[in-house]
């Protein structure tokens, strides 16, 4: 049985092209996070409509997503380096199926919160994963530009999400129909991650263990991960929360905030578009500037404006505001995640999963509580000024963290 699976993994060709595992991780990106995620908001305001929906219902099957984000992230984190590949093929899998399950007709909403939390959980150990076993097999000369093209997928997907949405609107179809698609593009993916197969992946079969087994590993391996990093660590982590907390406010309701505010019918979908199309041109860029310049500094840049992005609707009225907002985030989105993700990890690159892990449950934490106090701020008039001031000083406060990170010894960095 064990030479026919073999065999049968024998037949998708190795992939050890650095470009092309790159491209591999961004499309596996695209997926689990474009569409597992952020297909939702690009939806969001056709979902409310055919489903009657209000803001808080949306808002909670936001941040359901989110908190299977932050299971998923622990999840990851007891994953061992040997059993990577298998973790993130399953997961995967579980994405593009959760993904093809809106398309049912009459889902009952307990049935979307399930659904979405799968979602979550999937995005969440698929994202850690996937950038452990992609990056690592980046030459160190290139890693710092092939790390930016991998997470740029980010941002193929918001854009994938926001022209498919668009597309399939324009043609009078709807958001079931919507994530159909989206899930049957996804499938190829499955064939790819066949081609970046480890070696070793068929001799990881490790024996079962007792939970409290478990348990006592996992408490060793944190320790030995955060020895020496202990302080650097729970500022990056605690900046990385406020950070969750700060932009998830425009990436779950910009599209809504644009379809209240402006009388194009699709101006959800475009400035959606623009915070896709953002993020592509600009996370290149900040892994050259990263080079020159440091990822803590590039950080704290990226941090910084993204802060001022949220009060841009603030402080300009109608579109400006509002596509101002969306092209700094998507300028800042993922680079934030690629600074901070390569930050952590290259504290203690043997147990990079975990530390990977455990940046990511601090994102996922802040970006569960982000949707559920933006509507508690929203009221019954949908006005989300109150819960982009809150986004900004989130961010300013992750960012006075960073400044202190920065002045850690460098030997605690």
């Amino acid at each position: 049985m064990k030479t026919t699976s073999q065999s049968r993994m024998r037949m998708v060709p190795t992939i050890t092209n650095e470009t092309i595992i790159a491209l591999i991780g961004l499309y596996c990106l695209a997926v689990v996070m474009g569409y597992g995620r952020f297909l939702f908001t690009a939806t969001l305001p056709d979902i409310m409509t055919q489903l009657t929906l209000s803001t808080t219902v949306a808002g909670w099957l936001a941040s359901v997503n989110y908190i299977g984000y932050f299971i998923g992230a622990l999840i990851a984190m007891f994953v061992p380096q040997r059993t990577t590949w298998q973790t993130l093929m399953l997961w995967t899998a579980m994405s593009v199926i959760t993904t093809m399950m809106l398309a049912i007709p009459s889902l009952p909403i307990m049935l979307w919160y399930l659904v979405r939390l799968l979602a979550g959980i999937a995005s969440g150990i698929a994202m850690i994963l996937s950038s452990t076993l992609v990056i690592q097999s980046f030459s160190l000369e290139r890693r710092a530009l092939l790390s930016t093209l991998h997470y740029a997928g980010i941002g193929v997907g918001i854009s994938a999400s926001a022209i498919l949405t668009w597309w399939l609107l324009s043609l009078d179809y709807h958001f079931d129909v919507i994530w159909l698609i989206a899930g049957l593009s996804s499938l190829p993916l499955l064939w790819l991650l066949l081609g970046i197969r480890p070696d070793n992946a068929a001799d990881a079969n490790p024996q079962p263990r007792s939970i409290h087994q478990t348990y006592i590993n996992f408490k060793r391996s944190l320790y030995e991960a955060i020895s020496g990093n202990g302080k650097a660590i729970s500022l990056l982590s605690t900046s990385y929360v406020l950070a969750g907390f700060g932009y998830i406010t425009s990436t779950t309701f910009l599209p809504v905030m644009a379809t209240n505010q402006l009388a194009d019918t699709y101006a959800g979908l475009q400035i959606w578009l623009v915070v896709g199309v953002s993020i592509i041109i600009f996370n290149p860029v900040w892994g050259i500037l990263a080079k020159r310049i440091g990822e803590i500094n590039t950080l704290i840049g990226l941090t910084l404006l993204q802060a001022l992005g949220m009060f841009s609707p603030l402080w300009f009225a109608g579109a400006l505001g509002l596509y101002a907002n969306a092209i700094i985030v998507g300028m800042t989105f993922a680079g934030m995640v690629s600074m901070t993700l390569n930050i952590i990890k290259n504290m203690n690159p043997v147990y990079s999963n975990l530390l990977i892990g455990l940046a990511t449950l601090a994102y996922a934490l802040g970006q569960f509580i982000g949707p559920l106090v933006t509507v508690a701020l929203a009221g019954d008039n949908d006005n989300f000024d109150a819960g982009l001031l809150a986004a900004g000083i989130g961010l300013l406060m992750g960012l006075g963290l960073l400044l202190w990170f920065r002045q850690l010894p460098q030997k605690s960095v």
